[in-house]
């Protein structure tokens, strides 16, 4: 692997960039304090935009190290993130980057995870010289399975009671993709 950090991507509609502490006020108001979003993943909604503001400013200082992934979803229309994608876990020996994603309700079923999902994956292979990304969702969220399959992954089976969210345990469904997979 290369390790690059996270660079700044672009696609049609999307810059993808690293978050700055100046990005609080709209991460909180577009999706990390809305409950729905929140529902299917690890961490609670934030009680408030000083929590946000922690967390940036915990992410600014990780930018420091070449393996930190975590992009910030801004449409160019907007000009404001709206939701967030990152590297959750580097498996070193087969390398592995598995992937997590949200993004704030206004903007679901519009495209815009696939499109920041499809040009990470790109990014993962072809720059940062990953072998293998992966994905996973709780069995009751079949919407992120939806994008995931929209990307290329394909679904490589449902360990039961094997993941943990704000909902409880949950079957945890495991995506995955091969660089050999992507056709250039």
């Amino acid at each position: 692997m290369n390790h690059l950090g996270t660079g700044q991507l672009e696609t049609e509609r999307l810059i993808l960039r690293a978050f700055r502490k100046e990005d609080a006020p709209a991460m909180y108001r577009n999706w990390a304090s809305d409950p729905e979003v929140t529902k299917f993943l690890t961490w609670p909604p934030h009680r408030s935009e000083e929590v946000t503001a922690q967390l940036l400013a915990c992410w600014e200082e990780k930018y420091q190290e070449e393996n930190y992934y975590s992009w910030a979803i801004v449409p160019k229309a907007l000009g404001e993130p709206v939701g967030s994608i990152s590297v959750v876990e580097i498996k070193k020996n087969t390398g592995t980057a598995v992937i997590g994603y949200c993004i704030g309700k206004r903007w679901w079923h519009q495209g815009i995870t696939s499109e920041a999902f499809t040009r990470v994956i790109r990014y993962l292979f072809d720059e940062a010289g990953f072998r293998r990304i992966e994905a996973q969702h709780a069995a009751e969220n079949p919407h992120s399975g939806m994008v995931m399959k929209k990307c290329g992954l394909r679904h490589e089976g449902t360990l039961r009671g094997a993941g943990c969210n704000n909902q409880g345990f949950y079957d945890l469904c495991v995506y995955g993709i091969l660089k050999e997979d992507v056709k250039s």
